[in-house]
């Protein structure tokens, strides 16, 4: 079970306002916690359309949408969940990404291979439907 208590718990981090290994991992908890901003704000708005008119139709959406983006800002600082973020972004660094002409033969290759490989099992497809046919297995009526 998580540990939600104590120092080094979730809830603590929620109520924390400082900022774990700030200068590491920087793209990866950015993005991350845009995405959980975009959810907050898209949620915050379905909520709005919801709730219709009037003073708490529109204190709620707001309050709810704080409370998510606070949650992303405080969650990208919370240290198991940074530290796997900085691993992330460190291991992303590694990686040696394709150049556009070897991108562009893999791909050619991949979709000749499909068009292949759909052209193989359609024509096992016809030559066993018309072979059981043939001898009576199917009934085609």
């Amino acid at each position: 079970m998580a540990n939600f208590t104590g120092a080094g718990g979730l809830l603590a981090e929620l109520t924390s306002v400082g900022l774990y290994k700030p200068h590491q991992g920087r793209l990866a908890r950015q993005l991350t916690g845009g995405v959980i901003a975009v959810v907050g704000l898209f949620t915050a708005w379905s909520l709005a359309n919801e709730l219709g008119s009037g003073p708490v139709a529109k204190v709620v959406p707001l309050a709810v949408a704080a409370l998510i983006a606070w949650f992303g800002f405080r969650v990208v600082n919370w240290p198991p969940f940074a530290e796997f973020l900085i691993s992330v972004e460190a291991e992303m660094a590694k990686v040696s990404w394709p150049s556009r002409e070897e991108l562009i033969r893999s791909t050619a290759v991949v979709l000749g291979s499909m068009l292949l490989l759909t052209f193989v099992l359609f024509a096992f497809d016809t030559f066993w439907f018309w072979f059981l046919d043939l001898v009576g297995f199917l009934r085609t009526t």
